[in-house]
């Protein structure tokens, strides 16, 4: 027989939800999301290692935020091709604008 243990603790649902009000979410605010889902820090670790932990996520922060412009811009370039070559040049250079 099969049998699994997790030891999941108590009050931590691992579960977050995060929503925005007439609008997607930022870059910034998806790589914040994204960096905590990497790094933890342990409120029992040294204040040292808290430090240092902190700093490489502000760090990541920044470079996942960057990334994640870079593929905003990327994607709308796609869907500018993708509507400008189903022949509706007008509609596209009204997305590229956006």
């Amino acid at each position: 027989m099969f049998e699994l243990k997790l030891d999941i603790p108590r009050g931590d649902s691992g579960v977050t939800v995060n929503t925005t009000h007439n609008r997607g979410f930022t870059p910034e605010e998806l790589a914040v999301q994204c960096v905590s889902k990497i790094i933890s820090i342990a409120d029992t670790a040294p204040a040292s290692v808290q430090d240092q932990a902190r700093a490489f996520q502000n760090n990541l922060e920044t470079l996942v935020t960057s990334y994640m412009r870079q593929a905003v811009l990327s994607d709308r370039t796609t869907v500018y091709n993708a509507v400008k070559n189903a022949g509706h040049p007008a509609l596209a250079e009204i997305l590229r604008r956006l």
